[in-house]
């Protein structure tokens, strides 16, 4: 369903709570349908207008004046109150993909994690029940998102808390600060530009939200922004007070006097006792402050915060989460000191102060599964009769669910198909050979030796082949061979635009080569997730390895499999299976740091021999180095292996990824994303090609550290990858780390221009806003699945530097939850945020509309899952896929609002070129 954008920019309704008309003609895929704001019931009172032709319906709910229903106004028992031990928030996601970062400073500020729901999860009657009648909640945060607050999709029941819960705190964020300025009559418009990623001074007038924090230039208060709309400070209604603002300029992170420095090393740790703020009048700074008076701000100076004269509710343009915002945990602070002497003053719930018991602590998570992946987004409201299974089934595990609920793994309450594997205690052997991989030729001759006849058919090579500065330290390679290895490929079942029914078909071949088929109605990553469970091991087996592989699965997930990941459907088939993985039993590892080389074996408990440690054993110490230019010569470049010479062919022409560009442009512009990871495919026939040869020419013109050689015989599939980047890796001690890439230049062909090219790419302010917001995203992305506090970024925006390019690469870190599958990991961030953009969901919407094919494996991930739960997975780019005959190379790059059209078609080229050189000069 096509659906149209909303914002009041190009409509000033008389009633600031009409719905918004649409600020242009354009149409944006969804499959949410057109929702008013608030809802209505039969028998209530409505409005109304016309407007530009057509009647819009305003619900009595959102009538200026409308009062909390009686229930609310319940007397409150007057006993004296103290400070509460936790804060408990409503978290508000508006489908963003930065509020597990609020999540992670909430739950570290508040002594207790928030309750996370979509904006159009609960109904009416659900906030009033767990509000009002449980009080379980002390505070609301509503998120950033997508979109506008004029759009009723795109904000939920947002609007409705605004301005029905007078009572309690709540702080609006970016799309939140909107929501709270548009529903009390205030005007959303465009910015004079899109601000995103890039930060900015604040000036505040000392409002409470901002105690112990500085104020004007140079104070060292710099915020990062991400939006495209602001509130008209030219017209703000009498009851809404600004508290904080800034100039139109911008700056870059590295201009920054905190560069390098998460935001709790920004905070300012001074401490005051300053009042709370009152409602009516406010004197800040030793000045009084006239709520009346229409010309408050000065100059032309852009809105950034704003308070309620008279309610408890706050808003912020700002991203105070955002990684490089300085006093941003002092801001979530504050509200909750904000939060604490509300509930003092008013004295209304001393009684139950002392009541708050474990339903209320950090166990009350909502709903494992929707809440860590997302529900579809089926509208705006839900009605009485379509949630009352939702209320009666999850009311009390939700909210008032008992102690354990928090620790219940997302696995287990989740049903799956039988194992196709029988083996459940698997044991491991293995041999280690000191300083071998030198002495036989290294990688590259053991891989061929071992594994390169038959042409190299159903084999797999994570391949280190940069391993400069320490960027990746293993290889893993093997083959077909072991009682345990299979092959399991899983296509989607229907990836219509209109109708993904979910579920797929999966094709399983084991080492005797018997074929069994299955339908896997709750899809791939769910199969996956139960087998992984379902093995059983003894971790001494393991314990003195370096690495985190013992065996397992080894393959890729394709890009669509994101439709298994929060997004309702995919608008392109795949050409080539959406899942492919081999299970392996027996394989070799290279430690490139120490020049080692290990043989391992898995196999079931009752088995007791291991031939092919023997063999292997055997085969390793008869090879010699000189077997090098045996293999040169087999894999040289041959007239025999060309026969369609020729450059490859675009999906899309320059003019149309540019006309594209500026379509990214304007969904920027109009606030429906921050920025659109948009790519095009380029295809070329080449027959009856030597693949493997073709891998070893790709890995020697661009070595990587996440490359990747994959031989799927069976699907006459082979991938050629000579990926930079990682996307997600979980250890044995349970740390989650991704190294986003965002921001690539060439390389320059002298010295002095090749650190001209690099200094150029570490202060570009356009790709340190890149990053940033990637950064920022997974972030988010760890925060969904890591335990409170231990998600940090060691590294933000390196530069580091590769045969053909310099790519700007940060780092982020979290601990597990130990609740958390492997599979809950990849699932929370799959695809990786740096080829979506974000908001993610929202973006991939997006992109799915603009780019004219499928994906395929390229965006998606190669890399293994080890039966003890531990995997690492990279992000598949400058990839040749050579299926049925034909090579295709993926390209692409992140647009923001710095992006120049043609510039960004050169950057998709630019990351082609290795590749696509390796393809034509190898034939």
């Amino acid at each position: 369903m096509n659906l149209a954008l909303c914002s009041s920019s190009s409509l000033e309704p008389n009633n600031p709570f009409i719905e918004g008309s649409p600020i242009t003609n354009r149409k944006i895929p969804t499959s949410k349908p057109f929702l008013r704001v608030g809802y209505v019931e039969k028998n209530e009172k409505v409005e109304e207008y016309c407007r530009n032709g057509r009647k819009v319906v305003v619900s009595s709910h959102l009538m200026p004046g409308h009062l909390e229903g009686a229930f609310m106004r319940k007397k409150r028992l007057e006993e004296p109150s103290r400070k509460m031990d936790f804060v408990r928030t409503l978290l508000i996601d508006n489908y963003d993909s930065y509020t597990y970062n609020i999540y992670q400073e909430l739950s570290v500020v508040n002594g207790v994690p928030p309750v996370v729901i979509r904006n159009d999860e609960w109904t009416w009657e659900d906030v009033c029940h767990y509000l009002y009648e449980e009080r379980a909640f002390d505070n609301i945060v509503i998120s950033p998102g997508p979109g506008s607050p004029t759009c009723a999709e795109d904000i939920g029941i947002c609007l409705r808390l605004l301005l029905e819960c007078k009572g309690i705190p709540i702080l609006g964020v970016c799309l939140g600060h909107q929501a709270l300025g548009y529903v009390h009559g205030a005007r959303i418009v465009h910015a004079s530009e899109p601000v995103h990623g890039r930060l900015s001074e604040i000036e505040h007038n000392g409002s409470r939200l901002f105690d112990n924090i500085p104020s004007g230039k140079k104070s060292g208060f710099k915020v990062v922004r991400y939006h495209s709309l602001i509130i008209d400070s030219e017209a703000l209604p009498k009851e809404l007070v600004p508290i904080a603002w800034t100039s139109s300029s911008t700056h870059s992170f590295l201009e920054s006097p905190n560069s390098g420095l998460t935001p709790d090393a920004c905070e300012n740790q001074l401490r005051s006792n300053r009042p709370f703020d009152t409602y009516s009048m406010g004197s800040y700074n030793g000045t009084a402050w006239s709520f009346s008076n229409p010309g408050r701000m000065q100059g032309k100076k852009v809105l950034m915060g704003i308070m309620h004269s008279t309610r408890p509710h706050y808003g912020l343009q700002f991203h105070p989460e955002s990684i490089a915002t300085c006093h941003g945990r002092q801001i979530f602070e504050n509200f909750r000191e904000i939060t604490e002497d509300y509930w003092q003053r008013r004295r209304s719930r001393s009684t139950f102060i002392n009541d708050r018991n474990v339903h209320y602590t950090a166990c009350m998570q909502v709903s494992v599964a929707s809440q860590l992946f997302g529900v579809p987004r089926t509208g705006a409201v839900v009605h009485k009769e379509d949630a009352q299974s939702f209320r009666e089934a999850s009311r009390r595990s939700q909210i008032l669910g008992n102690a354990d609920v928090n620790s219940v793994s997302i696995s287990s309450v989740l049903k799956f198909p039988e194992s196709s594997i029988n083996v459940r205690h698997l044991k491991l052997k293995w041999r280690k050979f000191d300083k071998l991989a030198a002495q036989v030729g290294g990688a590259r001759n053991i891989f061929y030796e071992l594994f390169g006849a038959c042409k190299a058919e159903n084999t797999f090579w994570l391949d280190s082949s940069s391993i400069e500065k320490k960027r990746a330290r293993f290889s893993f390679m093997g083959g077909k061979g072991g009682p345990l290895w299979s092959q399991m490929s899983f296509r989607l079942s229907d990836q219509s635009d209109t109708d993904f029914k979910g579920g797929g078909y999966l094709s399983i071949v084991d080492t005797q080569g018997s074929t069994r088929s299955m339908f896997l109605e709750k899809g791939f990553l769910d199969f996956l997730n139960q087998e992984l469970l379902s093995f059983s091991y003894d971790e001494e087996d393991f314990e003195e390895l370096p690495f985190d592989f013992y065996g397992g699965y080894i393959g890729y997930i394709g890009y669509s499999l994101k439709v298994e990941c929060g997004m309702l459907s995919n608008s392109h088939k795949s050409r080539t299976p959406d899942a492919c993985f081999f299970f392996a039993d027996n394989f070799v590892v290279i430690d490139h740091l120490n020049d080692n080389v290990y043989i391992l074996s898995l196999h079931e408990e009752s088995t007791t021999t291991t031939p092919w440690l023997d063999d292997t054993e055997k085969k390793l110490l008869c090879l010699e180095a000189s077997a090098t230019r045996k293999l040169e010569e087999q894999a040289s470049p041959t007239a025999a292996f060309s026969p369609c010479k020729g450059a490859f062919l675009g999906e899309k022409s320059r003019e149309q990824y540019v006309k594209d560009v500026n379509k990214c442009l304007e969904y920027i512009k109009d606030g429906e994303s921050y920025e659109l990871c948009l790519t095009s495919q380029m295809r070329k026939t080449v027959g009856e090609i030597d693949s493997l040869g073709l891998y070893l020419v790709l890995r020697e013109k661009n070595p990587a550290p996440y490359a990747a050689w994959l031989n799927f015989s069976n699907e006459d599939l082979c991938i050629c990858c000579s990926s930079p980047e990682r996307f997600l890796r979980l250890d044995r001690n349970g740390i989650l780390e991704a190294k986003p890439i965002k921001g690539t230049i060439a390389r320059g062909v002298t010295l002095e221009e090749d650190e001209q090219l690099k200094l150029k790419l570490q202060y570009s302010e356009k790709d340190q806003a890149e990053n940033l917001m990637i950064v920022d995203l997974l972030r988010n992305d760890l925060g969904r699945v890591c335990e409170p506090g231990s998600v940090h970024v060691p590294h933000l925006m390196d530069v580091e530097s590769y045969a053909t390019v310099h790519t700007m690469v940060s780092t982020i870190r979290g601990k597990k939850r130990s609740n958390m599958s492997a599979v809950d990991c990849v699932r929370a961030a799959f695809p990786g945020g740096s080829m979506t953009g974000a908001p993610k969901l929202r973006s991939m919407e997006l992109l799915d509309s603009l780019e004219s094919c499928s994906r395929g494996i390229y965006s998606g991930s190669v890399g293994f899952f080890s039966y003890n739960q531990t995997f690492d997975l990279n992000i598949v780019i400058r990839t040749v896929i050579i299926h049925e005959g034909e090579a295709s190379i993926g390209g692409g790059g992140a647009i923001v609002a710095l992006s120049n059209p043609e510039d960004e078609y050169d950057e998709m080229l630019l990351k082609t070129r290795a590749p696509a050189s390796a393809v034509i000069e190898f034939q």
